[in-house]
């Protein structure tokens, strides 16, 4: 039997929700109606000709019982712990009823409990259950029974059971909503990082493109230049008899060669190894080395050379992605090695990640995409990607790992 791990009014249970005063609210509720409900089956008890101490005692016991309910599991992990306590105090009632029938006002907080403490099937045959003792104890205490005594407590019922399961759904939801919440926060935030981080990727390779233009520019012009000058006073200084033009033409030849030997080591100055390091892997190697440094992952990186230079919203949903799909592995997946691979693959780029984790059931994913899936991750990664024109593939098998394989244009639609 499971137990919904959301009991009303006991201590121990989180509310991580902006309800918490509601839920504190009801929880003061639930301790006033035990105390209120015992009160009025105590007195009634006495004055139907109950014996006093058996009353009071009945009454104690139901009082104290209650209480211990919501230090106890404060205490424990016990899952099962609430329906024991349930029970039990269940008999506590039932032996409360056998000394007068004016107990059974307290069944109303049992529907309540048992709507909140016990699965939906469970929690009606409890409540049925509940509901025969209300029934037979006139009859077995008076002899005798009304219409009051019967429709009434099984309105009193019906209207206290759907107010607990109506709660728990309302609690529920509530939880959702604020985890959806807490995690579009942290979505936006991580959307804000990368923002920063591409902008100094981008900076950066903006910066090289630059020197990389720059070291061409001299190249094409200057140093073709001094070439060209190299060659013709060299060819001039073979065709003239003359000694002092044929110095001249030698001392021309030397400095054009050495400021030509000067404009080649401004050009490989100006052009580093950098420049095969675009924005997008460089900012893909830093991922990778801080999923390296803070969870140990081993990582790979695979960059294909012929890859050409992409827009920038392709590299920002790109970036996006691998961070999601990386996030996943990292909390998820229980992996140890993840490998990145980015492919120019035609007309479009392919981003690949894969990893060695436990994997999960992709059919039943793809079945909950619409509903209330808990994967909120790769849906986004997959509306993102198809606002661009590309799209979202999964595979993934339990215990073989999942790969991720998103891909989109490298350019984009003319208009």
């Amino acid at each position: 039997m499971s137990v919904v791990h959301v009991p009303l009014g006991r201590p121990g249970a989180s509310h991580p929700t902006p309800a918490a005063s509601t839920v504190r609210a009801m929880e003061i509720g639930q301790h006033v109606i035990a105390v209120v409900l015992t009160t009025i089956g105590v007195s009634r008890a006495i004055g139907d000709g109950a014996a006093l101490p058996a009353a009071i005692v009945s009454g104690l016991a139901i009082l104290a019982w209650h209480t211990a309910g919501t230090v106890l599991p404060a205490r424990t992990s016990s899952r099962h712990l609430p329906v024991w306590w349930l029970l039990g105090f269940t008999v506590i009632w039932v032996a409360a009823v056998a000394v007068s029938d004016e107990f059974v006002w307290l069944a109303f907080l049992l529907w309540l409990l048992a709507g909140h403490l016990l699965p939906l099937r469970w929690g009606l045959v409890f409540s049925a259950v509940i509901l025969v003792v209300v029934l037979v104890a006139p009859i077995l205490h008076r002899g005798t029974t009304s219409y009051a005594d019967v429709f009434g407590p099984f309105i009193g019922g019906i209207f206290a059971f759907g107010i607990s399961r109506g709660y728990l759904q309302l609690l529920r939801d509530a939880a959702e909503r604020e985890r959806l919440v807490t995690s579009l926060r942290s979505a936006q935030q991580e959307m804000a990082e990368l923002q920063d981080e591409l902008l100094l990727a981008q900076r950066h390779s903006g910066a090289i493109a630059e020197r990389t233009r720059i070291s061409r520019d001299i190249h094409d012009t200057i140093a073709q230049a001094l070439s060209s000058i190299r060659l013709l006073t060299h060819a001039g200084g073979n065709r003239t008899t003359d000694p002092e033009s044929s110095r001249t033409f030698v001392q021309v030849e030397a400095l054009a060669g050495d400021s030509l030997a000067d404009v080649r080591r401004i050009v490989e100055a100006l052009a580093p190894a950098e420049l095969e390091d675009a924005a997008l892997a460089s900012a893909l190697r830093r991922m990778l080395d801080r999923a390296h440094e803070e969870a140990g992952l081993l990582v790979e990186l695979h960059v294909d050379d012929t890859l050409p230079l992409l827009r920038t919203e392709v590299e920002v949903a790109l970036l996006r992605t691998a961070q999601s799909a990386l996030a996943n592995v990292r909390l998820h997946a229980g992996a140890t090695r993840a490998v990145v691979t980015l492919t120019d693959d035609h007309d479009s780029v392919r981003l690949d990640i894969s990893d060695d984790g436990a994997g999960f059931d992709v059919a039943a994913w793809e079945r909950d995409a619409g509903a209330g899936s808990s994967s909120y991750g790769l849906r986004f990664m997959r509306a993102r990607l198809r606002e661009l024109g590309g799209g979202l593939d999964v595979e993934s098998t339990l215990g073989e790992g999942t790969a991720v394989s998103a891909h989109l244009p490298i350019h984009g639609e003319k208009s």
